[in-house]
């Protein structure tokens, strides 16, 4: 006998029909614990509809993508386009699902510098951790008017989902060397937490020239007109970073990123020294964990030993 069903004795089942004669019989199953049943079949019905919205989900996902992409090809094309594409951007649904009791929050955490010494590296590795969410790309809201003046509710809305308790944390390198990019984060929250990641200084400043000149040697311009011989970049790095009389040349600008203490003063001036760690980018290559963890014990609260043995 089945643990869950009752099947009636032999006795008690009756001829099928008016000849009794009839050798067929009527076989009554009964459910015994009805809660149960309940159960099972709403189980069914639940994963039933999961996966009929993830289907859906997934392709009104596709249909938009394709309709993007598609879009963008006939501009291409018929060389309608109202405003230059950005390029290595992915397409981006503000509607897509997220997990309830999420919503999006202003970042407690920021990346602020420096270019060149892995912000992306060390966002990623961050990004592993299971309290830190990550702003997609950088929002560059701080050092730009036109998005500074759109509000914090702007901002907001570029950042992702979270539970709470766990941080978010948006990164642009720009907001280190932008002068009034302090004042700004302090108007937001003054108790922010500020990371910023350096290199040895000359390295920084050879792989930033190096950048430069590999953009402009793939600019959509002609090569010969975006590296032509009145071209900065056309010249090398010592003719750039060193001036005629032999002196350092501080006003180019793969040097003066690299004149971090000029701009650390400037932050310091507005944020106590608590609220800034600053990340070694060559220990992080080497050793990595060590420079999470450190970075593990500036969040506090909102991190546990995730980095520890």
């Amino acid at each position: 006998m089945a643990t869950g069903t009752r099947w009636l004795p032999k006795a008690a089942m009756r001829p099928f029909g008016p000849d009794p004669s009839h050798s067929d019989c009527v076989l009554v199953v009964g459910v015994s614990r009805p809660k149960l049943a309940a159960l099972f079949l709403s189980v069914m019905l639940l994963s039933l509809f999961l996966t009929f919205h993830i289907l859906y989900d997934s392709a009104v996902y596709s249909i938009q993508a394709a309709t993007a992409i598609s879009e963008n090809k006939i501009a291409i094309l018929t060389n309608h386009i109202p405003n230059p594409p950005v390029i290595n951007q992915p397409v981006v649904f503000p509607n897509r699902i997220h997990f309830p009791k999420t919503s999006r929050r202003l970042p407690q955490c920021l990346i602020i510098g420096v270019r060149k010494c892995g912000t992306r590296a060390l966002l990623e590795m961050l990004y592993l951790h299971p309290r830190i969410q990550k702003a997609a790309g950088e929002v560059h809201f701080f050092d730009r008017d036109e998005n500074y003046l759109r509000g914090l509710e702007w901002y907001r809305k570029k950042m992702p989902h979270s539970f709470r308790g766990q941080i978010t944390i948006e990164k642009s390198p720009s907001y280190f060397v932008t002068p009034e990019v302090p004042e700004r984060v302090r108007a937001m929250n003054a108790s922010i937490k500020l990371l910023l990641i350096v290199r040895e200084p000359v390295t920084r400043a050879i792989s930033d020239y190096t950048q430069l000149r590999s953009h402009a040697a793939t600019a959509t311009l002609p090569q010969q007109q975006s590296l032509s011989s009145t071209s900065p970049l056309s010249r090398s790095f010592e003719e750039l970073a060193i001036l005629p009389n032999g002196t350092v040349n501080e006003a180019y600008r793969p040097l003066a990123i690299s004149q971090y203490h000029v701009h650390v003063h400037r932050w310091l001036e507005v944020f106590p020294r608590e609220q800034l760690l600053v990340v070694n980018g060559d220990q992080l290559i080497d050793d990595p964990v060590s420079q999470l963890r450190r970075i593990e014990d500036f969040l506090g609260k909102w991190c546990f030993n995730y980095y520890r043995d």
